[in-house]
């Protein structure tokens, strides 16, 4: 027979999922009957729906500045790597895709970035009280 200490005495049970509906909910009754208001399901649907417009945004900047980044950067790396003997040399296609999707990574992430600060400052004015809206 096999020891309790043996690894392979143990059976695999999949990890518990920690975002089950009832947890969600458990935890939120927990937090809202320590408030002062109440949270209402439509007042949490209500921000989950802004939460997915605001990521949607986002990733429509990310891939405008993404497609610009490309351009910008494959034009001159191609024409670079036909006029110039050190980057024919040196830069093979490997090389020549990497500047440029590195280019266009970066782009989409800082575009995508700024955006959602950029919409998170203004819906945080926005949800503000009146007395804290005229501080800037």
């Amino acid at each position: 027979s096999l020891s309790t200490t043996d690894p392979t005495s143990r059976r695999f049970s999949p990890p518990p999922s920690y975002f089950t509906s009832e947890l969600v909910s458990s935890q939120l009754h927990r937090s809202c009957s320590t408030m002062s208001t109440t949270v209402t399901r439509a007042h949490l649907e209500q921000r989950l729906a802004l939460a997915k417009r605001c990521s949607r945004e986002a990733n429509i900047a990310g891939v405008k500045a993404a497609a610009v980044a490309t351009i910008a950067s494959a034009v001159p790396t191609l024409a670079s790597v036909r006029m110039l003997p050190w980057a024919k040399a040196n830069i093979n296609p490997t090389g020549q895709a990497l500047i440029i999707c590195t280019a266009a990574g970066m782009a989409y992430f800082v575009a995508a970035d700024k955006k959602i600060l950029s919409l998170a400052r203004r819906h945080s004015f926005e949800n503000a009280p009146e007395h804290l809206k005229n501080t800037f």
